[in-house]
């Protein structure tokens, strides 16, 4: 201990002024609610656009994946639905909010064909969590997320 330094006394006390017993707690509690609220909606929000654009992103992917394995335009149409019902399903997408465009390359040929490479492109648009369908407000608070996927269908590939 330092020479000029004082120790305490028993019965001297040593803290915070008696005036400012029990502020910690809450400024504890009111900072808290202030920042933790916005970081869970935050968190919360960031989920369910991840949860969509993986599901948008498997949707293209296995769409194209499907069409191009088909073993016919009919079989690729009826491959290509259930890929896409099968991930709006699992992924609990609206199915209203889902568009699908599949266009192939080169533009000139039937959809699929040999040789072509199938291009699906899906979109879709998340609701933010706790948006009440007050005023429009649910529908002012969608993010649109998109996923392309291309495929090359085989030379060898027959329409049978």
């Amino acid at each position: 201990m330092l020479p000029w330094s004082r120790s305490p006394r028993k019965g001297d006390f040593v803290g915070p002024a008696p005036d400012e017993t029990g502020s910690a707690a809450l400024e504890f509690i009111g900072l808290g609610v202030i920042l933790l609220v916005p970081l869970v909606y935050l968190v919360l929000a960031l989920g369910a656009i991840q949860g969509q654009t993986l599901g948008v992103e498997s949707a293209a992917r296995h769409t194209a994946r499907t069409m191009s394995a088909a073993e016919g335009v009919a079989d690729a149409a009826a491959r290509a639905d259930a890929a896409m019902r099968s991930a709006i399903e699992e992924y609990g997408m609206d199915p209203a909010t889902v568009d699908i465009d599949i266009r192939c390359a080169p533009t000139a040929v039937v959809c699929p064909s040999a040789g072509a490479t199938v291009v699906v492109t899906v979109t879709a648009e998340v609701a933010l969590p706790f948006v009440p369908p007050v005023f429009g407000l649910d529908r002012v608070s969608r993010v649109r997320v998109q996923a392309s996927s291309a495929y090359k269908v085989s030379r060898t590939w027959t329409d049978g």
